[in-house]
């Protein structure tokens, strides 16, 4: 019996602290404030549109911005929850961004309905796909590796909306940087390939986030 008890004082001895892990929603205004940080550092190396104050007197496009930025940090707070194993009891923030994006959606399209005659195409096309790719992938790694060390077990969703989050910041980084207010061109090569991505981030997920 004493020999046990030498081995459990011995074992509570050499026990390393563990830190605790930080609430969700400090985690996610942690991610945050980092993206608001790099998207201000990128809008000052790329400079911002000429033609921004003018734009912003446009309704549709002040609602645009409104809800890119409401998608972003709804899914912030939904890849905070989903990097814990029980989503802290908060299942229904999980789906939150569902919101976001369902206005966002209406805003396009009356946007879209509202762009009459059509604002003229810019030349180029999948440019525009390849640089909110380029300017989202900072953010992508760092949400990655920052759920990694926790422990989801929601691989896919996470890795879907994590990617979302980031492909929003490119998305705003862009829709203040390019000069054009083509919403046919805003959708086809801004939008919609946003959304491609974020399903394969649901293979990503499975990938890089399963422990």
């Amino acid at each position: 019996m004493e020999n046990i008890d030498d081995l459990v004082a011995r074992l509570a001895q050499d026990a390393s602290h563990v830190k605790p892990a930080p609430p969700p929603f400090m985690l996610s205004l942690k991610w945050i404030a980092a993206a608001v940080i790099y998207l201000g550092v990128s809008l000052a190396v790329s400079g911002l549109r000429s033609d921004l104050m003018a734009t912003l007197h446009n309704g549709w496009f002040l609602a645009e911005l409104l809800s890119l930025l409401g998608i972003f940090i709804i899914t912030a707070l939904s890849a905070a929850l989903l990097a814990f194993p029980d989503l802290h009891q908060k299942r229904l923030l999980v789906f939150a961004p569902v919101l976001p994006v369902f206005v966002f959606l209406l805003v396009m399209y009356f946007s879209w309905r509202n762009d009459s005659p059509p604002a003229p195409m810019p030349m180029h096309s999948f440019e525009c796909t390849l640089s909110i790719l380029s300017v989202a992938l900072l953010p992508a790694v760092w949400t990655f590796y920052a759920m990694r060390q926790y422990a989801s077990t929601h691989h896919r969703l996470a890795g879907s909306v994590a990617l979302l989050c980031a492909l929003s910041v490119g998305a705003l980084w862009l829709r203040l940087h390019e000069e054009t207010n083509s919403i046919v061109h805003v959708i086809e090569w801004h939008y919609l390939p946003m959304l491609v991505v974020a399903f394969i981030g649901m293979w990503l997920g499975r990938r890089f986030l399963k422990w």
